[in-house]
C-alpha cells in the first residue's frame, strides 16, 4: 500500500504540470515522469523545534540553477515533487533564519526522498524599501528602481523582551514578509497567516410564491478554483469562505453555440434530475459571449502595476509573477501600448508606456524588478490610472493589469476606502484586472472587491500553466471586455415550481429592481467568454425536507395567468447588458420549458459543471449537500470531459480523487 500511495502522489504531481496538454500526448508525459522521484520533509526552528511555514526550498544542480522549488506549508511540511532522479544541493531560505544549503541529496526514480531542515535564525532583517518615482524613464541597463533600504539589528534572548535597534544602511537583500508594528521599526512574524476571506452565508431555498424572481450580477472570475486547488494540492482542507462554487464553475470553458444573431450573446438551458438530490431538479443556464480572435481585438493600452513590497519576495509571488508578465508581454502587437508602474513605500514609474513590439525594452524593465519595503497600495493605483489616462486610446482597450498579493497596508488601506478610490476611476473608462499571487498573506476578500469595483476580473497564479491560461489561451476574455454590468433575471413559474436555491453568487446578488436600474454596476463579460449559473428546483408537489416553511400572504394573490398555468413553461430568464462605451442595456430574453430528463441523457456541459458544484458543496460542507460523495463527483466529471484539449478537467478528476484520498 505504501509503493501505491508514493506512486499516486507522482502521477498527481506530474500531471499537474504535464497534463495541459492534449490527451493524446499524456502517454509520452507519463513515461518521461517514471524518471522522477520527490523530495519532502519537515523545517523546523533548530532551537525551538517549531515548525517554520512559508520557507523557501530550491533544488539546485552542480551548476548553481534552481531546477524546482517550493514553500513549506502552515506545519513546514515541503515537498518537491516529479524532480528528475539525480543528484541536487538543497538550500532553504526565509527571512529571519540563515540560508541553509544541503549538498549531494540523491532522488531516485520511483521513490522519495525524507530530508527534515533545521534552520537557525539569525538577529539581522531588513525592511522598510522605499520606491522613489521616477520623472524621466531609466536606460536599459539602468537600476530600474531608486531605493533606499534601512535595516535593524534586532536582538532579544528568551529572559530579556526588550529589543535593541542598530539603525544601519545597506544596499540590497531581502525585506520581510509580513509586518507588524514596534516601536522604532517593524518585525517579522514567522508564524502568522493573515489570509482572508470574505464571510459567504449560502444561499437557501426561496418560495416562489413569496419570491418569484431571482437576480444577480453575473462572475466570470476564476481565482477561486485556482485557490482552491493549491490548497489541495498542498494537502490542506481550504477555508470554507475561500470556495465561491461559481468562481469553480466558471473557471472551466464550456461547448455553447456561437451567438449568430443581433445580440453578442447565445443563452442556453437545460433541466434534469439534480445529481445529489434526485428529488429535485436541477437547472442549468449557460450564457456563450462572442469570441474576437486576438489579432482583430482593438488596440490596447495596459499599465502593469506591480507590487514590489516587501511581502511579494516569495519564489511564488514576484518571481512567479515576472515569468506570468513576460508571456503577456509576447502576446503584445506593434498597436499595443505597455506602461509599467509599481508600488512598495513609495509609487514609481519604471516604464513609460512602450509600443508592444519594442518587447526587448518591456522585459528588461520587468527583469529589474526587486521586492522590498512596505504596501502603498493607494498611491500605486491613483498613479496606474494616471498613466492610462495620459495614454487613453478612444477605441481601445484602456485596462490597469494589478498584480499583487492584496497585502496592502499604506495609504488606502481598508477595503471600504480603496473600493471607493476603484468605483470613483472607473468612469474613466479604464477596466481593472487583477492577478493575485501567493500565500500566507493573501488578501483574496480585498482583491475581490477591488475587481468588482473596477469594471474587471479576477484570477488567481498559483504556478506558471495557470498564468498561460489567463494570459495567453484566454487573453480576449482576460483582456477585453464586449460587455459591462452584466445581469441575469429569473421569474419562476409558482405552478411549476415551489422553491429553487442558486447555487453560489452570493456576494453578487441585487435587488430585483435592480436588474431595470442602469446606474446599478453589475459584472463585466470578455470576449469568448461563457457564463454558467446552476438552481436547485423544488417541483410543485415534491416532498422535500429543504423547503423552506413560509405562512402564506395575507393581501397577495397568485396572478399566474390561465395559459402559464396550464403551459409547461418553467422559467423565464432575462439577461441584461451594456457595451462597454455605452451607457444604456440591452434586453435578451429566454424561456425554458420543464421536461423529465434523466442526467444521462444530458450534455457533457451539464454533467461537468453539476460535479463542480457538487464538489464545492463538500468543499463548504453545505446543509444543501444532500447525497453529494467525491466518487459521485468524480464520475460525473469523468461522464463530463469532453474534449478537454488543455487538460483542465482531467486535472479537476485528479483534485477530486486527491482530496478523497486525503479526506479517509
Amino acid at each position: 500500500m505504501k509503493t501505491l500511495k508514493i506512486s499516486f502522489i507522482m502521477l498527481a504531481a506530474a500531471t499537474l504540470f504535464g497534463s495541459m496538454l492534449p490527451e493524446t500526448n499524456q502517454k509520452t508525459e507519463l513515461a518521461v515522469e517514471t524518471e522522477t522521484g520527490e523530495i519532502k520533509g519537515k523545517i523546523t526552528n533548530k532551537a525551538t523545534g517549531d515548525p517554520i511555514a512559508f520557507a523557501n526550498i530550491a533544488a539546485e544542480d552542480a551548476l548553481g540553477n534552481t531546477v524546482a522549488g517550493t514553500t513549506s506549508d502552515m506545519v513546514g511540511n515541503y515537498s518537491i515533487k516529479s524532480i528528475k532522479a539525480g543528484t541536487y544541493n538543497i538550500t532553504a531560505s526565509f527571512v529571519g533564519y540563515r540560508k541553509i544549503t544541503i549538498e549531494k541529496v540523491s532522488v531516485t526514480a520511483g521513490s522519495t526522498t525524507r530530508l527534515n531542515i533545521k534552520m537557525e535564525a539569525e538577529n539581522i532583517q531588513l525592511d522598510a524599501v522605499e520606491v522613489t518615482e521616477h520623472k524621466t524613464p531609466v536606460a536599459a541597463n539602468e537600476e530600474a528602481l531608486s531605493t533606499r533600504i534601512i535595516s535593524y539589528d534586532k536582538t532579544r534572548t528568551k529572559k530579556d523582551s526588550k529589543r535593541s535597534y542598530n539603525r544601519t544602511t545597506i544596499q540590497s537583500g531581502y525585506a520581510p514578509a509580513h509586518y507588524g508594528n514596534i516601536t522604532g521599526g517593524t518585525y517579522y512574524n514567522q508564524n502568522f497567516n493573515t489570509e482572508s476571506y470574505d464571510h459567504i452565508i449560502e444561499n437557501d431555498f426561496k418560495e416562489v410564491k413569496v419570491n418569484p424572481l431571482s437576480t444577480f450580477s453575473i462572475d466570470v472570475d476564476a481565482a477561486s478554483y485556482a485557490n482552491v486547488r493549491r490548497f489541495i494540492n498542498q494537502g490542506q482542507t481550504p477555508p470554507k469562505d475561500a470556495v465561491r462554487i461559481e468562481e469553480m464553475i466558471n473557471y472551466f470553458g464550456y461547448d455553447y453555440p456561437q451567438p449568430d444573431g443581433e445580440h453578442p450573446f447565445e443563452i442556453y438551458t437545460e433541466i434534469a434530475n439534480c445529481p445529489w438530490n434526485t428529488s429535485n431538479k436541477l437547472v442549468h443556464i449557460g450564457i456563450q459571449g462572442q469570441k474576437i480572435e486576438t489579432e482583430n481585438l482593438p488596440s490596447s493600452n495596459i499599465v502593469f502595476l506591480i507590487d514590489v513590497s516587501g511581502s511579494m519576495q516569495s519564489y511564488n509571488k514576484l518571481p512567479l509573477l515576472k515569468k506570468s508578465f513576460r508571456l503577456l508581454v509576447n502576446q503584445m502587437r506593434q498597436k499595443d501600448r505597455v506602461a509599467i508602474v509599481v508600488y512598495a513605500g513609495a509609487a514609481g514609474l519604471v516604464l513609460e508606456s512602450t509600443p508592444g513590439s519594442q518587447k526587448d525594452k518591456i522585459l528588461a524593465a520587468i527583469d529589474r524588478l526587486r521586492a522590498g519595503g512596505s504596501t502603498a497600495g493607494g498611491a500605486g493605483i491613483k498613479l496606474a490610472y494616471k498613466v492610462a489616462l495620459e495614454n487613453f486610446i478612444k477605441e481601445g482597450n484602456n485596462r490597469i493589469v494589478l498584480a499583487t498579493d492584496g497585502d496592502f497596508n499604506i495609504g488606502a488601506s481598508s477595503n471600504g476606502d480603496m473600493v471607493t478610490l476603484i468605483e470613483e476611476k472607473r468612469k474613466s473608462g479604464v477596466f481593472l484586472t487583477v492577478l493575485g499571487y501567493g500565500m500566507g498573506n493573501y488578501k483574496d476578500s480585498k482583491m475581490e472587491q477591488i475587481s468588482n469595483a473596477g469594471n474587471g476580473n479576477y484570477a488567481y497564479i498559483d504556478n506558471i500553466m495557470e498564468a498561460k491560461k489567463v494570459l495567453v489561451n484566454e487573453m480576449g476574455g482576460t483582456m477585453f471586455t464586449i460587455a459591462k454590468d452584466v445581469k441575469i433575471q429569473i421569474e419562476f413559474n409558482p405552478e411549476k415550481v415551489a422553491s429553487y436555491k442558486l447555487i453560489g453568487y452570493e456576494n453578487r446578488l441585487l435587488n430585483e429592481e435592480d436588474f431595470n436600474d442602469d446606474t446599478k454596476d453589475a459584472g463585466e463579460l470578455g470576449s469568448g467568454h461563457t457564463v454558467t449559473a446552476l438552481y436547485e428546483i423544488v417541483p410543485v408537489g415534491a416532498e422535500e425536507e429543504v423547503r423552506p416553511k413560509v405562512d402564506p400572504l395575507r393581501y397577495q394573490q397568485n396572478n399566474v395567468s390561465e395559459e402559464m398555468a396550464f403551459g409547461n413553461e418553467l422559467m423565464t430568464v432575462k439577461f441584461r447588458y451594456k457595451h462597454p462605451k455605452e451607457e444604456v442595456s440591452k434586453l435578451i430574453v429566454h424561456h425554458l420549458m420543464d421536461e423529465d430528463n434523466t442526467l444521462e441523457n444530458t450534455s457533457e456541459n451539464f454533467k461537468f459543471s453539476a460535479a463542480v458544484a457538487e464538489f464545492g458543496l463538500l468543499l463548504r460542507g453545505s446543509k444543501f449537500k444532500g447525497n453529494s460523495s467525491y466518487a459521485q463527483v468524480a464520475q460525473l466529471a469523468r461522464a463530463g470531459k469532453g474534449k478537454d484539449e488543455n487538460g483542465y478537467r482531467s486535472e479537476f478528476i485528479r483534485l477530486v480523487e486527491m482530496n478523497e484520498l486525503a479526506s479517509k
